[in-house]
């Protein structure tokens, strides 16, 4: 099977090369400090996907959609708001939970979250729908789960059941989003073999580490922490 390379950009940003030579960006925000120099400026996009409205999330998909004309992937509120900020009103790029879309030959289907969505615009937050996951089936089958922000909750058991991804990728730094304990219990609940742990470390709140999840797991699940502008094969 032809393998998929997923790069992790600090925080919970994520380039994916495909099989098919697709190059997709996961929350792009590639200003967050651990994000490596030379993946500030990326020379191609062919495809964003959004799992909320988080400004560390939404990050530079305005600019890159823009300059790369690439279509921008996220659930309906979020990517309404999105139309007003610059980017085409396209409803085949707005979906919500349980809703796959499928472009470049990849899938990308929203799954359930526990956080919130909003963004501070005219001195209030606006409300950007609800946050999501995301199971993204690359060309030759190969699924990768994005947590995006939240708690564990029980019905990852049936995002597990239903997708069967690969590879799971977890917050872990705690405070915002689910701990290391809470990331132990939630690869129980998927079933997966491997994860890669995110949203840590960028900042002092996100104090979670990669051995602590290690020291809380109860199932054979591998967890790969690459640093920053590091690649795991899929």
């Amino acid at each position: 099977m032809a393998e998929t390379a997923v790069t992790w950009l600090g925080h919970s940003a994520f380039r994916i090369d495909t099989p098919g030579g697709k190059r997709i960006y996961v929350d792009p925000w590639l200003e967050n400090p651990n994000c490596p120099e030379e993946e500030r400026t990326p020379e191609r996009v062919d495809l964003i996907a959004l799992t909320h409205g988080h400004d560390d999330h939404v990050g530079q998909t305005v600019g890159l959609a823009q300059r790369f004309g690439c279509p921008v992937l996220g659930v309906v509120e979020l990517r309404g708001w999105l139309s007003t900020q610059g980017l085409p009103e396209e409803m085949t790029e707005a979906a919500n939970k349980g809703g796959t879309v499928e472009t470049h030959g990849v899938k990308v289907t929203f799954t359930d979250a526990k956080h919130s969505s909003s963004t501070f615009q005219d001195g209030s937050f606006l409300y950007l729908g609800e946050p999501a996951g995301i199971v993204l089936e690359v060309e030759s089958g190969t699924k990768i789960y994005f947590a995006g922000d939240t708690c564990v909750f029980g019905d990852m058991q049936l995002i597990g059941r239903i997708y069967r991804p690969d590879v799971a990728v977890l917050p872990i730094g705690g405070h915002y989003t689910m701990d290391p304990r809470e990331a132990a219990v939630a690869l129980e609940l998927l079933g997966v073999g491997r994860c890669i742990p995110c949203h840590y470390g960028t900042f002092p709140l996100l104090a979670g580490t990669p051995d602590e999840c290690r020291s809380f797991l109860t199932t054979a699940c591998e967890i790969v922490a690459p640093e920053p502008g590091g690649t795991v094969t899929v």
